[in-house]
């Protein structure tokens, strides 16, 4: 579930309001979106791999919202975690070729 923007990461670009499939985000002009339906939050991880600042963090926990706070170390360190994982931005690389989840497709038939 959605838990934190960081404002200090955030730079109100707004791409996770548009990412998010289930309107989490409301946009707030000038400003960070808030999270503004939060038990809404599917937990898809969409906001956080489209965030180009690294400035969300969802919790693996889709049916209850955690209490995490920004300046714990071990949210800081998962601040953006997904994206870094599947090598999307700057100085990153692509995990897509270590994926061989489409072998199962071909298995099936």
């Amino acid at each position: 579930m959605i838990e934190i923007v960081s404002p200090e990461r955030c730079t109100a670009c707004n791409i996770c309001v548009h990412a998010c499939p289930t309107n989490v985000f409301e946009a707030v002009k000038g400003a960070p979106p808030r999270i503004a339906r939060q038990e809404d939050c599917q937990t898809c991880f969409m906001c956080e791999l489209y965030c180009p600042e690294d400035a969300l963090y969802v919790a693996p926990e889709a049916d209850r919202a955690s209490q995490v706070h920004e300046h714990d170390a071990q949210v800081q360190q998962m601040l953006g975690s997904y994206r870094s994982a599947i090598g999307w931005g700057k100085n990153r690389t692509s995990t897509a070729a270590l994926d061989h989840s489409f072998e199962l497709l071909a298995r099936a038939h």
